[in-house]
């Protein structure tokens, strides 16, 4: 469980996106399950041994890495201007969304992130295998504990910040650093 939340608790793409829609209280089970159980899919598929093909396949993580550059840039871009739009920028449970916009942009966030597999399949999936054939399960299965607990924790928690995201300027503040993670992560997939 450690393991797995040393990888996970970085706020990155993922997570920016989860605890915008948490503070916003928008769609928040739905973003924190599709987190969750995408999660929950990779661990196990790394391990189960799916990471050594991963790790062979090398092409595969070079398109997923070229598919979420564009992604990021473009849901930064989106940040940044949302943060000029102060009239916009509301932390009630107003639906920033349709669920199905919020739902892709939570898969798009998720699986076009090619960290995710690197964290999660190979780095996970490796580590599970020095445990021998039974113990790979029990560290995947607190590996997954750990990533449930986090988005749970990330989604539904975020909705005590609300009150000190009330004003404008806040949610101003909020978008332009949601943005700068964004570009600075498309900018070290791209280096």
């Amino acid at each position: 469980m450690v393991t797995g939340l040393s990888l996970i608790v970085v706020i990155g793409a993922q997570n920016a996106f989860v605890l915008r829609q948490g503070i916003r209280r928008a769609h928040v089970a739905i973003v924190v399950a599709i987190c969750a159980v995408s999660d929950l899919v990779l661990i196990l598929a790394g391990v189960a041994g799916i990471g050594a093909i991963v790790d062979r396949a090398g092409w595969v993580i070079d398109v997923v890495t070229w598919l979420g550059v564009a992604f990021l840039v473009w849901y930064g871009i989106g940040s940044i201007r949302r943060a000029f739009r102060p009239e916009q920028l509301e932390a009630t449970g107003r639906a920033a969304g349709t669920v199905r916009t919020i739902a892709l942009q939570a898969l798009a966030l998720t699986w076009l992130n090619p960290h995710v597999y690197l964290d999660t399949v190979v780095l996970l999936g490796s580590i599970a295998q020095t445990h021998g054939p039974v113990g790979r399960w029990w560290f995947g299965a607190g590996a997954s504990v750990g990533s449930v607990a986090w988005f749970s924790a990330l989604g539904f928690g975020a909705t005590r910040l609300a009150p000190l995201l009330a004003r404008p300027r806040a949610w101003q503040v909020l978008d332009l650093l949601i943005g700068l993670v964004m570009f600075v992560i498309a900018a070290s997939l791209v280096w």
